[in-house]
């Protein structure tokens, strides 16, 4: 009897865990009859426009898992402060071109047609449900947090990964967001933590809508999955494209490399600016992010005129070193003529006007 009541208590437990907001909801209603009504659902999950196994053949979770637990690196974090700068997060930008912050990770604000677009904002210390669970953001990389962030014009979510949806950081920016652009399936667990139905848009691949008049963004397909829990695949993940009349910018979220980026080059193409994923890569997941050299494919089967490498430089969540990733994405693009433009943490670039290219990592 009392390990039936050791089980029984471990069961509520576990229950009563995975019921926590920070988890969120999974579609229901209309919203999940939007989504299984999509072209890429199948076998009750939606699925990649390519086949996307999560590993490779022969690689199980264990193997991965063990490799997580007792493969070692030695430069997984940086031995010093990163160098940042104190982001001018509320001005309105300086000039008619496009304003770029860059945060770590895939966190940024886009100063663009004098609005604020914050895509995927994670200022938690850790990307993952609980503040115990995973590696701590690098030091110099939590220079700033959610609560300066004030009445944002559109609050943009690719996916709802930690890495890219953060509960803590949602609670305090979405309240203030005039919008929040995300894709399908997501605005269940923004509804969860309280955002109003209202306030949200999702959209499905190839969809757009236009927002303060002459703002548009696109949802395009990307290669990569989703989940907060056990269950992968019942919310969309996506690239976005935003596009004023005279600047087109990319907006790469996670994604493995795939014939998908030469064709939303040729529907779309040029663009202004690819930012695009180039870390937390590794052989046990090939599929579903990219490799710096293919970073860089990346961006020219896009027609971008210059790469803005990103999903790096906050957290160690792959077995590289930290600073592999932009060492590798400037060596292709040196050789392969892709321009680059690698801020420092906190500054601003201006799209065609300034473009800084100093090697801050070294």
């Amino acid at each position: 009897m009392i390990f039936i009541y050791i089980i029984l208590a471990l069961a509520v437990l576990v229950s009563i865990i995975l019921n926590l907001p920070v988890f969120g909801k999974l579609p229901t209603g209309l919203r999940l009859t939007k989504i299984k009504n999509l072209p890429n659902y199948n076998n009750g999950a939606i699925q990649n426009n390519s086949a996307t196994p999560m590993q490779p053949e022969g690689i199980s979770f264990f193997t991965v898992l063990k490799a997580f637990l007792f493969e070692k690196y030695p430069n997984k974090i940086p031995n010093k402060v990163l160098p940042n700068v104190d982001p001018d997060l509320d001005g309105k930008p300086n000039s008619d071109n496009p304003e770029i912050i860059w945060f770590g990770h895939s966190s940024y604000l886009i100063k663009v047609n004098g609005l604020r677009i914050l895509v995927d904002p994670i200022f938690s210390k850790t990307p993952s449900p609980f503040a115990f669970i995973g590696g701590k953001a690098f030091p110099g990389a939590t220079f700033t947090c959610a609560d300066k962030f004030k009445n944002i014009d559109i609050l943009l979510i690719t996916h709802d990964h930690y890495d890219h949806l953060d509960y803590l950081s949602i609670l305090k920016i979405a309240p203030q967001a005039k919008k929040i652009v995300t894709s399908l399936g997501v605005g269940s667990h923004l509804e969860k933590w309280g955002v109003p139905f209202s306030k949200i848009e999702e959209l499905c691949w190839l969809e757009s809508i236009t927002l303060f008049n002459d703002l548009e963004i696109t949802a395009v397909s990307a290669r990569h999955f989703a989940g907060r829990k056990f269950v992968r695949n019942q919310t969309l993940w996506s690239a976005f494209i935003i596009q004023t009349e005279k600047f087109k910018l990319f907006i790469g979220g996670d994604s493995g490399y795939d014939t998908h980026f030469a064709e939303i080059g040729e529907n779309y193409g040029p663009f202004d600016i690819a930012i695009l994923e180039c870390g937390q890569y590794n052989a046990y997941w090939p599929y579903i992010h990219m490799y710096p050299e293919q970073t860089v494919q990346a961006a020219k089967d896009l027609n971008a005129k210059v790469l803005m490498p990103v999903h790096w430089g906050k957290f160690s969540l792959a077995m590289h070193d930290w600073d592999d990733p932009v060492k590798r994405v400037v060596a292709e693009a040196k050789k392969t003529n892709m321009p680059l433009v690698t801020p420092k943490l906190g500054e601003t670039i201006i799209l065609n006007k300034y473009m800084p290219t100093f090697n801050w990592w070294l």
